[in-house]
Parts: structure tokens; C-alpha cells; sequence
């Protein structure tokens, strides 16, 4: 059906503005609207595999039937230009006696890379290639077949994970016992080099003196930053921390550094008052485990030398990821032996922030010419039309080396690109769609929901709250409306409703640039003038004349908003009580991913669905606590961005926000035009990244407006789209 009635008043579906179906579907939901037939109420279908439509519940029996004549931007297919062709590569078991033995399948660059255990080898482990198989099987062939000691193999992964993972498979060979496997040496680096230095200088490096914990650091760089007056609320401490830690891995000294803005001057400030105060308490941080380490190598020859005896092999796991202290520390090792087996995919190189540098895998014949190298090209994840999909986005980049993948299995759905109004209907079709997907069979743990940064799941975490579908969020970051610009924005509308809350005020002195200390001022003058903490505001006398001024104008605009709808309102605290000048001075600070203009543009779109402000804040209040509990389900629906979900797989992948600006973000397309493609190729690498995840479906959205502003298909899907597109009217 495309009509229904909504308080009497018909809805036309073949003429009613796009902006508006979101509120229909809510309204909808609240059983507001009704079939113009039977007077039942009826749904708005918006999902992914069909128009919009309005349908009844199955127990209402309506003769009305559904119309398909409106105008609607349908999905559009991607069909890969080369039909799907088996690869039999898998190597006979009875041409190898460790295959044999083992009972492991192996294709024939799998076995290659498992049985070449001498001098430097690069293994390219495209995505789904069995990377994983190929390093534990390789273990223990080194170690059943070569007769290497356990003892003299060290084997360095990511995550901790990761390293009880293939400790785990290496057990399930036939001729693997504990006492074998356990002199093994495996873990991540840090767990790695920390014993190193533990081991030489206990004391030194005695776990109580290590900070273990975010805050503790951050403890230290705010005593730092009260040296130079950094306000604690005001300063992006949070991104300091993490600029230090780049510096450090990257071995960049603070002599070495010339900051070009105030905030990176503050902070390499913070960065070598952070150093001396460690070291004059004799703390380190887990960066200090790697440098310690390198140091201690490079110092220490004889030390050195007894580590080159003891490890004679090397196996290096995910080494795109590597950064400039690890990848020095290993070749210091290595360099008596030069048996080094690095395994990785420079196509999934998308750690930049944390100096990772994919310069390594792409010139490790350089440093290594007598290298071999392998290429598995063969993916048993995805089906033939996401890996070709995959294929034809990372071909693209020019710093890569060239490899093509083959997929071992097709199927009928192909890669869907769909086309949302914005945010809020986007968050509305994958859910719908998911839904779907479940009543025919599907399971909550079969879906992952991606997105570029951790504000992007806003919408998609309303919208599966409101469905009561499980999901869980894979994020150790706090919940949008917690987020530091949105509680200084929301403070405002706090205020107007409850003119003495303490804690909106206190995030209110923030964006008014007025120190912490006040908020004792104003609760003294509140008592002793009975009056509110905002009147208190005006009644400040050890402030500056302009901001005696201000909070004059301002103070009574308070009133205002609590009368206004949500959106109108936040426009006045833009325009009228300086909340843009804020912005435009703290709102990016130290951090060119998630900036404190685009949060405020998301909460605009959140705001538009409330025609009070009383009624979104608490829809905020709901959704603040809910996020506190999202995690406690077991098989559910996977909520991550693409960064967390890298390794993983899932039987369908949703992909929010596929446009400029997103994907690829606002940040690189600015490197772009300023003359750095590095940041836009690692970009395209983050969305290949995102699609190989998926095994059987793969769906990317494509909003025509993104934070209220009209959007544009993303650069590295537009092609592909325009193809499409043309191939259906054809």
C-alpha cells in the first residue's frame, strides 16, 4: 500500500517529501497510522530489498494490496565482470609427508610458505587466505620435520589472543605434545620484550612500577599541563596521551619535533615533562617495554649476542601492523641468522595513527634482497562477488604490491550498494533488513554493523535499541551523548530545563571559557542571592568585564530554550550564546578524526526527531544508560568500526556511511588536496578491509545527506555504481 492515514489526514507515499518517512515509520511504530481500507494499523516498510510500503500486521486480514508505483532509488547490484571459475590448488596430502601426517589441508603457496624455513621469506596473506593455518602449520613443520628446538623459534603476534589461538591449533597436531610446544616462545611483542628486560633488570622493570592504566597517565601529563595553566576540562588530554605514545613508537624524540599549532606545542611540552617524570619516579608505560628493549639490545653487545644464540627462527604475524621500535628490535635479533618469516597483507595496513608503517612490508626485499617471497591468492572467506568487489576497490591504490585474489565458492547474493535518505533511515533499512534475514533463518552473531569512527554508531544504536534485537558494541569509548562537545552542548538544554543542575553547569563553564573554581563561586552566590545557578551567572564579579558582558546577554536566553524544539534550540546556543566560537577554537584540538563540529551536527540529526527539549533529554538519558548494558548479550548482533572488526569475520556485513567525507574521511581528502596520498590510500585499504570481513552478503549505504549536509557517493565506490547503474537501464 502506498496510502494510509495518519490522524485522519492521508499520507501518500508517491508524493511525500523523502525528509519525512523517518517520522512515519516512528509514528508507525507507535500505531498512529492506519490503513485508509480497514482502519487497522499498518507499518512503513523501509528496508534494503524493497520500496517503501505500508503493510499490515499478518493477523490483520485486509483485501488492501500493496502498489510498487512510487519513486524510489532501488539497491543497486554489483555483478563481477568475471564469472566465477574454481581454483583447485589445494596440494595433494599424499605429495607431503607432513601433510600427510597432519591431516592438514594446504593449497599449493600454503605448503610452499610451511615448508620454506631458511633465511628471509615474505609471506602476502591476502584477506581470508588462511594465514593463520600457514604459521602454526609452519611451526610445526619447523619443529616435527626440520627437528628445530621449540626453544630456538620465537613466533610474535598482535594480540595475546592471537598467540593462544595457534598455541591452541599447534595442540591438536597428532604429535604435538604440551612438553613440546610450551619452550615455544610466542606472545605479542610486548609480552615478548617485556620479559626480556624484566629478565635482566628485575627491579627496574618490576610490574608495580608500571603504568598499566590510561588514567595514571594521564594522572601525570595534567600535572604537567598545570605547569603552563592547560585547563583539565578544556584540554584534549586523551589525545595527547595518544600522540606521545606515536611519538614514542615511532622513536621520535622530543628534540626532533616542531610543533606547528599551539596544541601540539602544549603537548610535546606534556610529552618531555611526561618523560622526565617517569623516569625521576622510576615508572615506565608499555611503550617503554619496546624502547627499554631496543636499548638494551643496542647497549648491551654481549646481551645481544646470547639472545642471537637462543633464537635462531623468527615468525612475525599481521607485519603491516609493525611500527619503527618493533621492526628495529627484530632485525637486531635476526641478524645473525636472517630467518625471518614475516606474514601480513599490506592491503589491510590501517594503523597509521598508531605507527604502524606499511613501508615495511613493501620494502622488505629491500632490507632483506636475498628474500623470498610467496603470495597466497586464495580466499576462503568471501564469495566470488566480494572478493571481486575487493578486488577491484584496492586496485586502486599505487603504493601496494600487486596481487589478485580468487575466492573458493560463489554465491547468488551478490554485493548490494543501497541508498538511504540519511543517518536515521539508513540505521532504519539495515535493521529492517537484519530482521528479515532472521525470521527466514539467520542468527543475531551471523551480523556485523561497520562504521569509520566510533560517532557513526549513533543512529544504529537507537534504532536496534527501539527494535530489541541483541547487539553488542565493540568499543571502549564512551557513548555519543557522553562525548566531551556534546555534554558541553547538551549542558545548555540541561540548564534550561533545570536551571541548578550542578553537572550540566560545570560542563557549561567549559565552553564558556570560565575556570573550574567558578562553579563554588556560583554555588555560594545562588544561596546568598536565592537565586538559580544560571541567574548566579550574572551576578560573577571576579571575572573579566567582556565576560561579565556575555553571561549577561546569554543568562536569559536560558528561558528561551526549553520553549523551543530541540533543534531550533540548538541553533540559538550555536548562533546567539557563543557556542560556535567555542568550537571553532577548542573543537579540534589534538584529534583530525572525530571532531567536536561533526558530533554537534549529529546530535542535530538525533534532535530533529523530538518536538521537545524535555523529551530529548530524555530520550538522551534512555540512551546514555542503556549503553552501559548493550554488552551483556551472548550471540548478538556485532556493532564495531572497521578498525576494532579487522581479523573477524561475519556471515553478512552492513557498511554505514560509504560517502565522502566518511569514507574516505574528511581528514584525508584534506591531505589530498594539499598534495599527501597516503592518508587516502590507506582510507581505501580501511573500506577493502571492511568488505573482506563479510562471507556471504556484503551491503554498503550510500546516504544522499550525512550530518544534515547533502553527501556524495564515496570515490572508490562511484565507478562501480555508475557501471551498475547504467547495466540496469540498459
Amino acid at each position: 500500500m502506498e496510502r494510509a492515514l495518519y490522524k485522519g489526514k492521508l499520507i501518500d507515499l508517491s508524493v511525500l517529501a523523502r525528509e519525512k518517512y523517518e517520522a512515519v515509520y516512528e509514528s508507525a511504530l507507535r500505531g498512529k497510522i492506519v490503513c485508509v481500507h480497514c482502519k487497522e494499523p499498518v507499518n512503513l516498510y523501509l528496508g534494503i530489498q524493497q520500496p517503501p510500503h505500508f503493510y499490515h500486521d499478518e493477523r490483520v486480514n485486509c483485501s488492501a494490496s500493496r502498489s510498487n508505483k512510487q519513486s524510489w532509488k532501488m539497491p543497486i547490484a554489483y555483478e563481477p565482470l568475471v564469472s566465477f571459475r574454481q581454483h583447485s590448488r589445494r596440494a595433494h596430502a599424499e605429495t607431503n609427508d607432513f601433510l600427510s601426517r597432519s591431516g592438514v589441508s594446504l593449497d599449493a603457496a600454503q605448503l610452499q610458505a610451511v615448508t620454506t624455513t631458511e633465511g628471509p621469506l615474505l609471506v602476502l596473506a591476502g584477506a581470508g587466505s588462511g594465514k593463520t593455518r600457514v604459521l602454526t602449520a609452519r611451526t610445526a613443520y619447523m619443529i616435527a620435520e626440520k627437528g628445530i628446538s621449540p626453544s630456538a623459534i620465537m613466533l610474535v603476534t598482535f594480540t595475546t589472543k592471537a598467540a593462544q589461538e595457534m598455541k591452541a591449533r599447534l595442540l591438536s597436531y597428532p604429535w604435538m605434545q604440551p612438553s613440546v610446544v610450551s619452550p615455544l616462545v610466542s606472545g605479542t611483542f610486548h609480552s615478548i620484550f617485556y620479559r626480556m628486560v624484566s629478565h635482566t633488570d628485575r627491579e627496574r622493570w618490576h610490574t608495580s612500577r608500571l603504568l598499566k592504566w590510561d588514567w595514571q597517565k594521564e594522572q601525570m601529563i595534567k600535572e604537567a599541563g598545570r605547569e603552563i595553566g592547560l585547563d583539565e576540562r578544556q584540554f584534549a588530554y586523551d589525545q595527547a596521551l595518544q600522540r606521545i605514545s606515536y611519538w614514542k613508537n615511532t622513536r621520535t624524540n622530543v628534540d626532533d619535533l616542531h610543533p606547528a599549532e599551539q596544541w601540539e606545542a602544549q603537548t610535546v611540552y606534556l610529552y618531555k615533562r611526561y618523560e622526565e617524570m617517569k623516569q625521576a619516579r622510576q615508572l615506565f608505560d608499555f611503550d617503554d617495554m619496546l624502547i627499554g628493549c631496543y636499548d638494551m639490545l643496542l647497549e648491551r653487545p654481549t646481551l645481544l649476542a646470547r639472545y642471537q644464540e637462543r633464537f635462531r627462527y623468527f615468525l612475525i604475524d599481521e607485519f603491516q601492523d609493525i611500527n619503527q621500535v618493533q621492526y628495529d628490535i627484530i632485525n637486531l635479533l635476526c641478524a645473525h641468522t636472517r630467518n625471518l618469516c614475516v606474514v601480513g597483507d599490506d592491503d589491510q595496513s590501517i594503523y597509521s595513527f598508531r605507527g604502524s608503517d606499511p613501508s615495511f612490508i613493501l620494502e622488505f626485499d629491500k632490507h632483506y634482497p636475498e628474500a623470498k617471497i610467496i603470495t597466497l591468492t586464495e580466499n576462503y572467506r568471501s564469495s566470488h562477488s566480494i572478493v571481486s568487489l575487493a578486488n577491484a576497490v584496492i586496485t586502486r591504490n599505487r603504493s601496494r604490491r600487486k596481487k589478485q585474489m580468487n575466492a573458493q565458492f560463489s554465491s547468488d547474493e551478490l554485493p548490494l550498494f543501497f541508498f538511504p535518505y540519511d543517518e536515521e533511515e539508513e540505521a532504519t533499512m539495515v535493521v529492517e533488513d537484519i530482521k528479515e534475514r532472521l525470521k527466514n533463518g539467520a542468527n543475531p552473531a551471523d551480523f556485523a554493523i561497520l562504521y569509520r569512527t566510533n560517532a557513526a554508531s549513533r543512529a544504529i544504536f537507537e534504532r536496534l535499541v527501539q527494535s530489541n534485537l541483541p547487539f553488542v558494541l565493540a568499543s571502549d569509548s564512551e557513548s555519543f551523548y557522553e562525548r566531551r562537545f556534546v555534554r558541553y552542548l547538551l549542558a545548555y538544554l540541561r540548564l534550561s530545563v533545570n536551571p541548578n543542575d550542578e553537572k550540566a553547569m560545570n560542563d557549561l563553564l567549559v565552553s564558556l571559557f570560565l575556570k573550574q573554581t567558578i562553579l563554588q563561586e556560583l554555588r555560594a552566590l545562588s544561596i546568598l542571592e536565592d537565586c538559580s545557578l544560571v541567574k548566579a551567572l550574572t551576578k560573577l564579579t571576579n571575572i573579566q568585564p567582556f565576560q561579565r558582558k556575555k553571561l549577561k546577554a546569554i543568562v536569559p536566553l536560558f528561558k528561551q530554550l526549553a520553549k523551543l524544539k530541540p533543534l531550533e534550540a540548538i541553533e540559538l546556543v550555536e548562533t546567539e550564546m557563543g557556542f560556535s566560537e567555542f568550537l571553532k577554537k577548542r573543537g579540534n584540538d589534538g584529534n583530525a578524526i572525530e571532531r567536536g563540529a561533526d558530533d554537534i551536527r549529529d546530535v542535530k540529526v538525533a534532535a530533529k526527531k523530538f518536538k521537545t527539549v524535555p523529551a530529548f533529554l530524555r530520550h538522551v538519558d534512555d540512551m546514555t544508560e542503556t549503553a552501559k548494558h548493550v554488552n551483556e548479550h551472548d550471540h548478538a548482533i556485532q556493532l564495531s568500526t572497521i578498525h576494532r572488526a579487522k581479523g573477524l569475520e561475519y556471515k553478512y556485513v552492513y557498511v554505514l556511511g560509504a560517502v565522502e567525507g566518511s569514507i574516505p574521511h574528511d581528514y584525508a581528502l584534506e591531505a589530498y588536496r594539499n598534495g599527501d596520498i597516503l592518508p587516502l590510500e590507506e582510507e581505501r585499504r580501511l573500506l577493502y578491509v571492511a568488505i573482506t570481513r563479510a562471507q556471504h552478503g556484503v551491503f554498503l549505504s550510500i546516504p544522499s545527506q550525512r550530518r544534515l549536509k547533502v553527501a556524495s557517493p564515496s570515490r572508490f565506490l562511484k565507478e562501480f555504481i555508475v557501471k551498475m547503474s547504467e547495466g540496469v537501464r540498459k
